[in-house]
């Protein structure tokens, strides 16, 4: 897949580039550590299909390799998929990890905007977690929020696909409005499971997400990263206020169990640009590295509901 593609954001009289979008010279931080002090499964490891056959931006060799090394050295047994999901495969599986796929080969393609999943393959996967399974679904704006939106709808999820930004509510030590700051100190960083984790170590105090879009989630559902009264998406060319939505949401459906962020690069670790700047779980002072755990730990059931 070419991913030289830099998404750039204009913004008057600022020109914000998202880092969501590979390049050339962003690249795997080979420095982050990806170990695991205690690891929560030793036996019985919970089965993980990461998906790499809807022309994903990100695979568990390229762009999410951090992920999935966290999460295999957590105890985790990672599989990559390369097939369309039918019924029985996905039913050897705890969790299914879809992070940006597009409905194209290439984000300039025409159609990468397009389903990324055939209608088939979206209901399976709905019913797989209707009966059980878990599901963490990862997308950036548009292209990708467009090519994930069939499948988040049938969870009753909506994404605005728009990037988000907040003036008020973004990390001080950079120029980017929209690198977005979740923390206890702004009460944006709500309690969940997920945020509270199983003690005191595991609890997350601060995550940045890098840009991103809003979501919606439906009656029941659990904002973990809610967006403040003063972020806005951008959309066609406009800002719309994104006030009561959220970039973080879990949910339970049928016996299965959801969770849907709307930006995927905090839960990588990468170097973006000619500076190799960090971004993602290898960020100074976040706990998006704890964050990756809980959300698997919440998804495998490890983390019970209060």
């Amino acid at each position: 897949m070419n991913t030289r593609a830099v998404a750039l954001i204009f913004l008057s009289p600022i020109i914000f580039i998202s880092p969501r979008i590979a390049c050339a010279q962003q690249f795997g931080d080979p420095e982050f550590n990806t170990r695991v002090e205690h690891p929560a499964y030793s036996k019985n490891l919970p089965r993980v299909l990461f998906d790499e056959t809807h022309n994903n931006l990100y695979t568990a060799i390229a762009g999410y390799k951090a992920f999935a090394d966290v999460i295999s050295n957590d105890g985790y047994h990672l599989v990559r998929n390369r097939k369309p999901f039918i019924k029985e495969s996905l039913n050897t599986f705890k969790v299914l990890v879809i992070a940006n796929a597009l409905g194209a080969e290439d984000v300039d393609d025409e159609g990468a905007d397009h389903p990324a999943f055939p209608e088939e393959e979206a209901d399976i996967v709905r019913d797989w977690v209707r009966g059980g399974g878990s599901l963490l679904l990862l997308a950036d704006p548009a292209p990708f929020g467009s090519a994930a939106e069939s499948l988040a709808r049938r969870f009753g999820v909506e994404m605005s696909k728009g990037l988000t930004r907040d003036p008020a509510n973004h990390d001080k030590n950079s120029s980017e409005e929209s690198y977005l700051v979740y923390s206890r100190a702004n009460n944006l960083l709500l309690d969940h499971p997920i945020t509270q984790g199983r003690g005191d170590a595991e609890k997350i105090n601060r995550v940045i997400a890098f840009s991103g879009q809003s979501l919606k989630g439906p009656n029941g559902s659990a904002t973990f990263l809610k967006l403040s009264d003063t972020a806005v998406d951008l959309i066609s060319g406009k800002d719309v206020s994104a006030a009561g939505r959220a970039e973080g949401i879990a949910l339970k459906f049928g016996k299965g169990r959801v969770v849907v962020l709307g930006e995927a690069v905090m839960l990588s670790a990468q170097l973006a640009g000619s500076e190799k700047r960090p971004i993602g779980m290898n960020y100074a002072e976040v706990d998006n590295k704890q964050l990756a755990l809980n959300i698997m730990h919440w998804l495998s059931g490890l983390l019970k509901d209060r």
